[in-house]
């Protein structure tokens, strides 16, 4: 079976009290620590029953930065437009030059986890539209882009070099974290994107295109997905709102394998809108969520995935917790044991539901 599996997982895990001692110390052998808990971590994914295994983005401080810092012509700095009212708001990714990627990017990250695993290893990185959506048309410099459409193609190529680099390492499944999807489903944050000198309609058409010319010549026999959500920061979330078809229209669009779709909670909606998605691709319902500890019981778990049978054959379907338990080094309110406890709990039930 390819990715992804009908018992999968965004990608990041909860750090352990080691790692985040030494990160905190800025010990010199840290990178001896983080070897150490990757292996770990992937020993017991695999004995929980996981196919995709990921290095729960142990080297990373955040989802999406550690990444795009790495490209040429991005530089962090303070955020700007958005308004978030967490402690420790990240820094944001902001265009100051000419995109590219002349230099590998998370590549040994990839090899480590691959000669650590007898599983699928699975890498994540944000995708193209996560280095606009935050801070848009503000966060990009207008002398090195006086027109955005400029701006596109170069990220599109940008991400396309570092996916080649990937394939080279050995890749088979590739993760695209893109929240933009799910944030333009709430009106707050649409009026940020005005605000940020964007026009939200249309947007999900430029992410998806975006995705699709990144994705060109994608390595022979590479899986690709992709994640939205609404947020996850300290058990915390950003955006509210059902999906609305307008903008899966344009998710929809993107030519990636299946679609990690978080479901834990009425703010996503009902699953009325997986009607658009089109036939062959699959659907990662995530059901299970990271913000909290309470197990989900079996039965619930099924029930829903039995109502979202409705709209997408059961073939088609798949079953994850909602986001990562740690898009960010400060990760979320919950145990270790508890994180467990709910990776074993999707296996369970995906075992029961699709054998």
């Amino acid at each position: 079976m390819k990715p992804p599996f009908h018992a999968d997982h965004v990608g990041s895990l909860l750090r352990p009290s080691e790692l985040v001692a030494a990160r905190k110390a800025k010990s010199a052998n840290l990178r001896e620590v983080e070897d150490r808990a990757i292996r770990a971590v992937v020993a017991k994914q695999e004995a929980v029953g996981l196919r995709s295994v990921t290095d729960g983005e142990f080297r990373r401080d955040y989802w999406h930065l550690d990444f795009m810092r790495q490209l040429d012509g991005v530089t962090l700095k303070q955020a700007v437009g958005m308004t978030f009212t967490a402690e420790d708001v990240p820094p944001m990714a902001t265009v100051t030059g000419k995109l590219a990627c002349t230099k590998p990017i998370m590549v040994d990250h990839f090899r480590f986890l691959k000669d650590s695993t007898r599983q699928t290893a699975k890498f994540c990185m944000p995708s193209p539209g996560s280095l606009h959506f935050r801070g848009g048309r503000n966060a990009i410099s207008r002398d090195a882009y006086p027109e955005l459409a400029e701006f596109w193609v170069d990220a599109a190529a940008a991400w396309r070099e570092a996916i080649h680099q990937l394939g080279e390492a050995g890749c088979t499944y590739l993760q695209l974290d893109d929240v933009g999807f799910s944030y333009l489903c709430d009106s707050k944050v649409r009026e940020n994107f005005r605000a940020n000198g964007d026009d939200p309609a249309g947007l999900q058409f430029t992410y998806a295109q975006a995705i699709n010319r990144a994705l060109e010549g994608r390595p022979k026999g590479m899986s690709v997905t992709m994640h939205t959500c609404r947020g996850n920061f300290r058990s915390t979330w950003f955006a509210s709102g059902g999906y609305q078809e307008e903008v899966l229209e344009g998710m929809f669009s993107a030519d990636v394998d299946g679609f990690f779709m978080e479901y834990d909670s009425e703010r996503a909606g009902g699953f009325e809108p997986l009607r658009r998605l089109p036939k062959g691709r699959n659907v990662v319902l995530g059901l299970v969520t990271t913000k909290s500890g309470a197990l989900e019981p079996k039965e619930s778990l099924k029930r829903r995935i039995d109502e979202a049978s409705r709209y997408v054959p059961l073939e088609n379907l798949r079953l994850s917790p909602q986001c990562g338990f740690s898009s960010t080094h400060h990760g979320n309110k919950l145990t270790e044991d508890e994180q467990w406890r709910k990776l074993e709990r999707v296996v369970e039930v995906a075992r029961e539901v699709w054998g």
